[in-house]
């Protein structure tokens, strides 16, 4: 394998000179990449804030220290993958991106973000904006001049007047009423008309949207507009009682809409209060956001109608799970971005109110979380002001249509309690900020997520200030607990915020701590659980007395093929990027598996396994420079069948190393558990020579263990480590390298010898 590894040794001026030719970097003197520093910084240094771009492919870079996984996002809607260029290992150097320009009209922001080296909390760049001149995709401004929002119309008929603003040649504008067809409105002077037949309506609040569609394709939407006939719709919001929820996110939720079989899956394990002793679930947040090329609400209502349905006949209640609409979701806070979140709560009001009674959702969830943002705490109050603000403009469009959709943000336990959230001022008030969120909404989801019930920082104290708030204004059944079971290997959160270190048996004896302390109070709605996915996997308890959620009776049906072979792409000397479609199964798709192997005609077989995705994408990293590699995915259901690999190989070519940094690999890793902690002794060694190489090592602890901790190998590549102290009688761990930075390397991941490695007690 090592004769796979280009060596390409690159002076470091001529490779970015190399670069500026090919128009890939702009050129940095020798010696101004940023050297390591305890300080982390993303900056985005070319283009240059208020440029004028050309249309094409535009090449963003900039520099980064003591940070990594750099993306950039584009307008707040689209996150880019970059590119790194170092001679330093991965602790500073150059990032680079490319932005199809030809997408965009007009004015683009620019954001780079990172992961900090230390912290592992997000580090960004200040926002760029630059313009590009391209009328040729330029969507249609939109408006419906009336009737006015939240009109009371009379009569029998409605005239609906859009206006339009456009750069080029309107071919149609349209208008859709209550979620029905899109019909044509007629040119009416500067203004488009479209006559509404009101009669027979009766008390009712419609939705009134309109589209214009130019002459290149490009399509406008108008934001909502309500308008009520009779007495309209005022329907008393009724809010009961939760308890148990779980959120179910777009992975699972998009397989439960266009997949039936996933929703048996879903109603054996809601039910089933046997195999751990717990609570059925009767409430799903289930994630409505486009995923996977489709936009449910928009293109397959009839989808979500039909489970929500289901859900109903069967016991549920369904809430929709939004966000602030754009990538990342906590973008939606800011104010320029305050559109995307307010339609995506009319998509689901609209939703409502086309649909039958049975098929309407009971609420709607809200998982904007504005405190990652780095100017949360820097700029205090900015970003918390503009979040309530679109809360509030989410909840003024629920009211304005009348209808009873129950509103409920999820915020962390510490907004009542930290620096960031107190004496915040908002509409002539001074209040924690979860106040603030507790007067404007129907309910609040509290992220609560300790693995304790009992103490200080333990799940009951941390909701009671919420509890007694609601109390206090007058609102039952409004304060939901939330609690973690996601394994959080790569973020900064310590790993006493889950149960995965405990279990699932050990969580429902916290939890029936939680519900003895607050069966009494009046506000509490009860327990949600996050999330689907990660509560399937979360075993009673670590080690061989342990055993995880089964399908009973076992299914022994596998899933479909895939429909087609899956496509790759190049994501550098170092990185493929795949997608593929969607499979069915009578039960559950878990996973899809992906295959790699360096010759056509590999086989899909264990030795070939690449990995895994409970996605529709995977990223495949840790390759070697200029190598061609090809790949076969398969779906496998949450039985263990899989389903058969796709019969024709996808392939792409990594880039040539444009630095000359070596591969270097995990070569041996062993746990060891000696009976109060688990330790981990590896070595990491260079791919092509097999020396050892001295590197720093993060990672942590997995399993029943979940302390991130640094290592700093020898001369000789060999570092050891140890967990944090782990009491359970019987448990298993292992160790998850996640970065691996030596100056001059690069951590060719694909390679590793021996990662797969846990420790088991007792011995059996």
């Amino acid at each position: 394998m090592f004769a796979l590894f280009a060596k390409r040794k690159v002076g470091f001026v001529k490779l970015f000179a190399a670069l500026c030719i090919a128009s890939l970097l702009p050129l940095y003197p020798l010696g101004t990449l940023p050297t390591v520093s305890a300080a982390s910084l993303v900056t985005i240094d070319t283009p240059a804030h208020g440029d004028e771009v050309e249309v094409g492919t535009l090449t963003v870079s900039g520099q980064y220290t003591e940070a990594y996984n750099i993306v950039l996002i584009v307008n707040g809607t689209e996150q880019l993958p970059t590119q790194t260029v170092s001679e330093y290992g991965e602790a500073s150097g150059v990032w680079v991106a490319e932005v199809d320009t030809s997408r965009y009209d007009g004015e683009i922001t620019l954001l780079a973000r990172g992961t900090q080296s230390t912290t592992r909390y997000g580090v960004s760049s200040p926002p760029i904006r630059i313009h590009v001149d391209n009328p040729q995709v330029t969507k249609p401004v939109v408006s419906i001049r009336s009737p006015l929002d939240g009109a009371e119309l009379k009569g029998k008929s409605t005239p609906i007047h859009i206006s339009v603003d456009s750069r080029n040649r309107i071919r149609s504008v349209e208008v859709r009423i209550n979620g029905g067809a899109w019909q044509k409105a007629a040119k009416s002077g500067k203004l488009y008309k479209y006559n509404w037949n009101t009669k027979g309506l009766g008390n009712k609040t419609s939705s009134l949207e309109a589209r214009a569609t130019d002459e290149y394709g490009n399509i406008g939407r108008s934001m909502t507009l309500y308008a009520s006939t009779g007495t309209g719709t005022h329907e008393p919001i009724t809010l009961e009682r939760q308890d148990r929820a779980m959120w179910i996110w777009e992975k699972a939720a998009y397989n439960l809409f266009l997949n039936p079989g996933s929703r048996a899956a879903l109603q054996a394990f809601a039910d089933d209060t046997a195999t751990f002793g717990s609570d059925p679930i009767t409430t799903f947040y289930i994630g409505v956001f486009p995923y996977g090329g489709v936009d449910i609400l928009e293109e397959a209502p009839d989808k979500v109608r039909d489970f929500v349905s289901w859900a109903h006949v069967n016991g549920y209640q369904v809430h929709a799970c939004i966000a602030g609409g754009t990538t990342p979701p906590y973008m939606g806070a800011l104010a320029p971005y305050h559109e995307y979140a307010v339609r995506e709560i009319e998509k689901v009001i609209n939703y409502n109110i086309a649909a039958a009674p049975n098929e309407r959702f009971d609420g709607v969830n809200v998982d904007i979380e504005p405190y990652i943002l780095p100017e949360f705490n820097a700029e205090k109050p900015s970003v918390q002001l503009q979040y309530l603000d679109v809360l509030q403009k989410m909840i003024d469009r629920r009211n304005t249509a009348g209808i009873d959709l129950p509103f409920g943000p999820a915020i962390p336990r510490w907004f009542d309690s930290s620096d960031g959230a107190k004496e915040i001022t908002w509409n002539g008030q001074t209040k924690w900020l979860s106040e603030h969120v507790q007067d404007l909404s129907d309910y609040i989801s509290i992220m609560d997520y300790r693995d304790v019930a009992d103490g200080g920082v333990g799940i009951i104290a941390q909701a009671q200030g919420e509890l007694s708030y609601a109390n206090a204004i007058g609102k039952p059944n409004s304060v939901v607990v939330g609690v973690e079971t996601l394994d959080i290997a790569s973020s900064g959160d310590p790993e006493t915020i889950t149960f995965r270190e405990e279990g699932r048996m050990y969580m429902e004896a916290e939890l029936d701590k939680v519900y003895a302390s607050f069966q009494g109070d009046p506000a509490f709605a009860g327990i949600a659980m996050h999330h689907y996915d990660s509560i399937r996997w979360l075993p009673s308890t670590w080690g061989p007395d342990g055993h995880l959620w089964r399908v009973d009776p076992a299914d022994t049906e596998p899933p479909s093929a895939l429909p087609g072979p899956p496509l790759a792409s190049t994501a550098g000397f170092q990185s493929v990027e795949l997608s593929y479609g969607r499979a069915t199964d009578n039960s559950d798709i878990e996973h899809y598996l992906i295959y790699r192997g360096t010759e056509p005609e590999f086989p899909p077989d264990e030795a070939h396994v690449a990995g895994s995705s409970r996605n529709l994408t995977y990223t495949d990293t840790g390759l070697l420079p200029n190598t061609t590699y090809y790949y076969k995915v398969a779906a496998m259901d949450i039985s263990g069948n899989i389903g058969p690999a796709t019969s024709s190989a996808a392939s792409a070519t990594t880039a040539t190393s444009s630095t000359y940094v070596r591969p270097l690999i995990v070569s041996e890793m062993n746990v060891t558990f000696n009976g109060t902690r688990a330790e981990v002794r590896l070595e990491i060694i260079d791919l092509e020579t097999g020396q050892g190489v001295p590197a720093a090592v993060y990672g942590r602890f997995t399993q029943s263990g979940g302390r991130y901790i640094e290592m700093v190998t020898n001369a000789d590549g060999l570092a050891s480590g140890s967990s944090e102290a782990l009491s359970f009688p019987s448990g298993e761990v292992g160790f998850l390298p996640q970065r691996i930075v030596a100056p001059g390397y690069y951590w060719a991941s694909a390679y590793d010898i021996r990662r797969h490695i846990t420790a088991v007690w007792p011995q059996r």
